[in-house]
């Protein structure tokens, strides 16, 4: 497998997103392409870090379905980035030379450049527009979470499904990590009866979580706030697991952590304006110490003026860093969900109660922030052979690592196993990516019905668009209020079947006639 470029270099990399061979259980089979089929032409429109996933992917493992014809921004520079990575992917010389065209070309692109599918990873509010345009242009397309960020882009989005017919597939990579479509696997085989609630507790660290308010993503006219930008994929997955739709909505939360009043509150004294050139202070983030950010955004900043390492205790932030949520879903069950953004250890605990028994999967993606020795944030402290930050993790009760158990009422706790996966986001970025580039040549259905389409995108962005309005009035929200422009109902849902104590406790075990309850596979 080609190495991703495939998370926020802020976020942790555990050892889930570091496999380079996954478990058969959770990789799709699929068919070689036909002899002599054309490669699907494809043009990525937004060139931050996260364009870098597809573009890896394209060049790279995907390169015999898929290809990159050109480039769609606002700034020059990033898109010159990205075009030398391809030329370097590609052995050329130098740059790949790929036209480079301004948003307001986007239609000319897709018709001069012969575009198939046009990849959409821009800031969250220009999403719905984008992937309108690019629709009606004639191409089909692939969009980063969340779909949008208002209940106006919602309606543009879907009437533009609606009057194309073209495809639209949402990367909720998140349903691809084997902890997370393994869950979806005990909800689904009904071990644990019918869910009547489940918990879902997100804390994201003080280096990882800081991020989002150093950058674009602190504005929420821009991102939606944390409730749309992060936690769509967490709504996803509840969305997915229950396999329900979100009928009420309740939040509250606020920004109680960054900012310049809190800061001021808890007397920290001046802060830098910026965290490059900044030694000693674990709260900024120097683009220096980074190849790829310096090359993406401080050589690039001339071009725009976008500062991507603003300091998190600075005015402007209009996004909250504490969050609390009740969304009671059509089929019964009620989800208490929190979000906490200055945690000093990242990961999630999700319980899933249910009429037969319960469910709980408990995550360590990074178990302690810990300084250099200048005082600065190490991102990778797994990683780093800084003495300091080795002996801050030696014998930590905080370990990195996932755990999955099941109980059913009258028996004991048995611990679910967990397949290894491949690439980012625990596991499921290169699942994900072979779904995304080569999903028409899948050998058979996947029962657990990883992909995604716009309707999964809007069902998660309701959860997070009704909070916003919660937050506004004080009141709980009802999602068919909101107006989103199409019914959000679901197929009926999808069964892997009842596996028996002998099963869940040792799956190899398991009757070699049964469908394999991951796979499908007999």
């Amino acid at each position: 497998m080609t190495e991703q470029l495939d998370q926020n270099p802020t976020a942790p990399r555990p050892a889930s997103s570091r496999g380079t061979t996954a478990d058969p259980r959770v990789v799709p089979a699929f068919a070689a392409p036909p002899p002599g089929r054309r490669r699907r032409r494809h043009a990525v429109v937004g060139t931050g870090h996260r364009a870098g996933m597809y573009v890896g992917a394209v060049t790279g493992d995907h390169a015999d379905v898929a290809e990159l014809v050109a480039w769609c921004d606002t700034n020059p520079g990033r898109m010159d980035h990205y075009d030398r990575e391809v030329g370097a992917a590609l052995g050329l010389d130098g740059p790949a030379g790929l036209p480079q065209h301004g948003p307001d070309d986007l239609e000319r692109m897709v018709d001069e450049e012969r575009v198939d599918v046009v990849v959409v990873t821009t800031p969250d509010a220009t999403h719905a527009a984008l992937v309108a345009r690019a629709l009606d242009a004639g191409a089909d397309v692939v969009v980063e979470k969340p779909l949008t960020t208002t209940v106006e882009g919602c309606r543009t989005i879907v009437e533009a499904v609606e009057r194309t017919g073209r495809d639209l597939v949402m990367t909720f990579n998140y349903r691809y990590a084997p902890r997370n479509s393994t869950l979806r696997e005990v909800v689904a085989s009904g071990a644990i009866g019918t869910v009547t609630s489940v918990h879902f507790e997100w804390a994201l660290d003080t280096v990882h979580g800081a991020d989002y308010f150093r950058r674009w993503h602190r504005e929420k006219r821009t991102s939606g706030g944390l409730l749309v930008h992060k936690s769509s994929h967490h709504f996803d997955l509840v969305n997915w697991w229950l396999h329900d739709v979100p009928a009420r909505v309740y939040a509250s939360g606020g920004l109680r952590f960054y900012g310049d009043t809190n800061a001021a509150a808890r007397g920290m004294g001046p802060r830098p304006e910026r965290g490059t050139g900044t030694v000693g202070d674990p709260w900024t983030l120097d683009l220096t110490r980074d190849p790829r950010l310096r090359s993406l955004y401080l050589d690039a900043e001339h071009h725009d003026g976008y500062r991507r390492d603003q300091d998190v205790f600075a005015p402007g932030i209009t996004i909250e860093d504490n969050l609390s949520l009740v969304v009671d879903y059509r089929g019964g069950a009620t989800l208490t969900y929190s979000l906490n953004a200055h945690s000093p250890w990242e990961g999630y605990r999700v319980t899933v109660n249910g009429t037969e028994g319960r469910a709980e999967l408990e995550v360590v993606e990074r178990g302690a922030v810990v300084l250099d020795a200048e005082g600065n944030a190490v991102l990778d402290p797994s990683a780093t052979p800084d003495a300091a930050a080795a002996a801050a993790l030696e014998g930590s009760v905080r370990a990195e690592g996932e755990r999955l158990v099941v109980q059913r009422h009258w028996e004991a706790a048995q611990r679910w196993p967990i397949p290894a996966g491949i690439g980012g986001h625990g596991g499921g970025d290169a699942i994900l990516l072979m779904d995304v580039f080569r999903r028409d040549l899948r050998l058979a259905p996947d029962p657990l019905g990883r992909a995604a389409g716009y309707k999964d995108g809007l069902r998660a962005v309701a959860v997070g668009i009704a909070a916003n309005r919660s937050l506004e009035t004080g009141q709980a929200v009802l999602v068919e209020d909101l107006g989103l422009g199409t019914d959000l109902t679901l197929d009926a849902p999808q069964t892997t079947g009842r596996a028996d104590a002998a099963d869940r406790a040792d799956p190899d075990r398991a009757d070699p006639d049964r469908a394999d309850a991951t796979t499908g596979a007999r």
